[in-house]
């Protein structure tokens, strides 16, 4: 199945609640903990480009549902296409911690194949944009370095 054709059926095939927003990530910066052995094998990309859609859903008043379908440019220069689905907890006033399965599919991890990895999230909620954040760790065949990823989400 083609990178676009999976993630718009991926989103097509999640649950919509009616009190929903959908907001434009905005991509994003890169910091490879490694930064010499990302260097050595070409996944030095620290301006990660993209473009997506997120959808939030208020679960309760703490608990919120999340959605997203982007495409962006990795830290191998090759484009990446990402779906997933996840959850924030409201712990302070601005901060909410939480949870994703995403699946990718890029040239540049494991081998060009789509595969599915669970992702920690944090973000910083200001008035109408989000800052957000994700650890990629060194995964044996999918990802040689481990990687802080920043983005922000944009809510029209």
């Amino acid at each position: 199945m083609p990178p676009r054709a999976f993630a718009v059926a991926t989103l097509l095939a999640l649950p919509f609640p009616a009190a929903a927003e959908v907001g434009l990530n905005v991509y994003g910066l890169a910091y490879h903990f490694d930064r010499d052995i990302a260097r050595e094998r070409g996944l030095d990309n620290e301006f990660i480009a993209g473009i997506g859609l997120r959808y939030r859903a208020a679960r309760s008043e703490r608990l919120h549902w999340v959605m997203d379908v982007s495409v962006y440019h990795d830290s191998g220069r090759n484009t990446a296409y990402l779906a997933g689905a996840g959850a924030q907890w409201k712990v302070s006033q601005g901060w909410r911690l939480g949870g994703a399965l995403a699946a990718f599919r890029s040239d540049t991890y494991n081998r060009g194949r789509v595969f599915v990895a669970p992702l920690p999230l944090a973000a910083y909620e200001f008035r109408a944009v989000t800052l957000n954040f994700t650890y990629v760790p060194k995964l044996s065949e999918l990802n040689d370095v481990a990687t802080l990823a920043v983005w922000l989400t944009w809510w029209p």
